[in-house]
């Protein structure tokens, strides 16, 4: 609940502080201007949360865990790659209604602009890239190969993050305000992968044992 409840009243307190202009705004602009170093090389790494990067990952692991749940006669084997395809199409449901709300300007070394809160690109990156691993998760047997693939999801998400401030694509509470959003995002996506593990392994043969 706490993964849930936490992020989801941060996100609150920042777009309040983004929509009246407080005092968290003067700080986090002069954070970036102290970080803020454009190279090709930090544009690069914000490219990987592109939409045409990011999610072709997601829908190959949603196809892969379909394919997977149905050949094992799993009960149910639709429901968490739906989930996950449900929980990727919330994210620009969610992020262009804030963007117009918030009208939040760009940073200077941008052209001139709004709609720069919260962060997209994080966004995209962080649900695309958990929710593939999530769905990857309860078909992997070993623990260093889900200690792998939890690892470079993160690595992944934060070489977006910080592609995008580096770069100055991006204010800091920006990107921080999509982590809050991907965490309650994929907090509830788990939990719906979670349960139809346990009616699984209740009711019908697990992913490890396969089909009876």
């Amino acid at each position: 609940m706490l993964l849930l409840l936490l992020p989801a009243l941060l996100l609150a307190l920042i777009t309040w502080q983004v929509v009246t202009d407080g005092p968290l705004l003067t700080a986090d602009e002069h954070l970036s201007g102290d970080i803020v170093h454009p190279d090709r090389f930090w544009e690069l790494l914000s490219d990987l949360g592109n939409v045409e990067v990011a999610v072709p990952v997601l829908v190959l692991a949603v196809v892969w865990a379909a394919w997977r749940g149905r050949a094992a006669g799993l009960g149910r084997w639709w429901l968490p790659p739906a989930a996950a395809a449900l929980t990727m199409a919330l994210v620009p449901a969610v992020v262009v209604p804030l963007k117009d709300w918030t009208a939040r300007p760009s940073t200077p070394v941008m052209p001139p602009a709004v709609g720069y809160f919260p962060s997209g690109h994080t966004a995209t990156a962080a649900v695309a890239y958990g929710a593939a691993a999530l769905l990857l998760l309860p078909w992997l047997r070993s623990p260093t190969a889900r200690r792998v693939t939890v690892a470079v999801c993160t690595a992944l998400v934060l070489a977006v993050s910080t592609g995008l401030l580096l770069r100055g694509y991006h204010w800091p509470l920006d990107v921080v305000a999509s982590w809050c959003l991907a965490t309650v995002l994929l907090t509830a996506l788990w939990r719906v992968i979670s349960r139809s593990s346990r009616r699984t392994s209740a009711g019908t043969p697990s992913p490890r044992s396969g089909p009876s």
